[in-house]
């Protein structure tokens, strides 16, 4: 489920370019810093869409650090933004990947999967015990998932509102006067992750035979490709739409560009991955 909300680079001033990557360099040295280098890895997006967006909902004092060289990246200097929100997403970034792993190794038995969450295991408790709602939420979010796909439940509102709902207790970072638009914001985000997320495994899913809702769908639309496409873009923009609406009356002016370039651009990008991958298959 990661990797999802991110920017379009194409539409994306210079300025903002720098400054959504100075918030992703700074998430990645915070996970370094706080859990280690073993942390690093499992770095997304995700988390830094959620930097910005607090940090431009609640303008707190910033950190800047110039000149950084990345071991990663060692041949161009960057720039590292930091405040108390990117060590709050450091800890989510980690919980999430943690209860991901898990639950991939539960389902395919991938060491590799399962080698990682051991090596995370330590980070997880750590941020586990900072964060017990947060941590809770996407436990029970996991554990409902399950009983979905066992039960085979083909109500796609209802099974990606699951995801909504943890992603919603997450988005809340205080609780506040911003408490609910946040909470209903990180909701419609997690429902339109869920969807592009089945949305692009469908084919796999199929021949698998693995649990996904929108297979249904695909069989009411007598397996038109065109229909079910139209029909799953359909339900990811209404998502979108809900919660641009929620963002659009928040008092963010601080890298409100940067937002609605994600929100209006960059969500979309996987979208065109997916399509572009169809037109070269049935060339």
């Amino acid at each position: 489920m990661f990797g999802y909300i991110t920017v379009n680079k194409d539409t994306l001033s210079e300025e903002n370019k720098k400054i959504y990557q100075s918030y992703y360099c700074g998430l990645c040295q915070t996970m370094k810093s706080q859990y280690g280098r073993r942390a690093q890895m499992a770095l997304n997006y995700d988390m830094t869409f959620l930097i910005v967006l607090l940090t431009g909902l609640y303008e707190p004092d910033s950190v800047t650090r110039e000149g950084f060289v990345c071991s990663v990246h060692p041949t161009k200097k960057r720039t590292l933004r930091t405040n108390e929100i990117t060590e709050y997403a450091a800890a989510m970034n980690i919980l999430l990947a943690y209860y991901n792993l898990i639950d991939d190794w539960k389902d395919d038995k991938s060491l590799t999967k399962k080698t990682y969450a051991e090596m995370l295991k330590k980070d997880f408790e750590k941020a586990k015990k900072c964060y017990p709602i947060q941590a809770k939420a996407i436990e029970d979010y996991i554990a409902r998932l399950a009983e979905c796909e066992k039960s085979n439940d083909t109500n796609i509102d209802a099974v990606a509102g699951l995801t909504g709902e943890m992603l919603g207790i997450l988005f809340a970072w205080k609780q506040d006067e911003w408490q609910k638009d946040l909470k209903e914001f990180g909701c419609y985000m997690g429902k339109f992750i869920y969807i592009m997320d089945a949305y692009e495994d469908i084919g796999d899913d199929v021949k698998k035979k693995s649990y996904n809702p929108l297979i249904q769908l695909m069989h009411c639309c007598n397996n038109d490709q065109e229909k079910f496409d139209k029909s799953c873009r359909l339900m990811m923009t209404s998502m979108l739409s809900e919660a641009a609406k929620i963002f659009e009356r928040l008092p963010i002016l601080l890298h409100a560009d940067i937002i609605r370039n994600v929100l209006y651009s960059g969500v979309w990008s996987k979208y065109e991955y997916i399509q572009m991958k169809k037109r070269k298959k049935h060339k």
